[in-house]
């Protein structure tokens, strides 16, 4: 029973800097990290593994676009659909709040 207590106690030791260490915020001038729900996530196609049928159903979507997207994968962030040229502004505009780009495996 007295082996125990010190495990105990360092096991609540470590919880709390655990806590303590994710409340932390941010230094100045850095971004706060984005979260968004697992169930948002699924609700948005992902651009790095959508097929040909699931991109070519997003809005103004053909099959140039498509082969564009398809040949530029993968992406770590969605706004690289104009970044690196792959789809104009004002496409994108019309799929954004559709898609998310999760980041591949490395």
């Amino acid at each position: 029973m007295r082996a125990i207590r010190p495990l105990a106690a360092a096991v609540l030791a470590l919880a709390a800097s655990l806590a303590a260490a994710q409340s932390t915020p941010p230094a100045a001038g850095q971004p706060l990290p984005r979260t968004q729900s697992s169930r948002e996530s699924r609700d948005l196609l992902d651009i790095n593994t959508a097929t040909p049928q699931q991109l070519k159903a997003l809005p103004g979507f053909g099959d140039a676009y498509v082969r564009r997207v398809i040949a530029g994968r993968p992406y770590s962030a969605k706004n690289q659909l104009v970044t690196r040229g792959v789809l104009p502004q004002s496409a994108y505009d019309k799929i954004s709040s559709s898609i998310v780009a999760h980041r591949p495996p490395k």
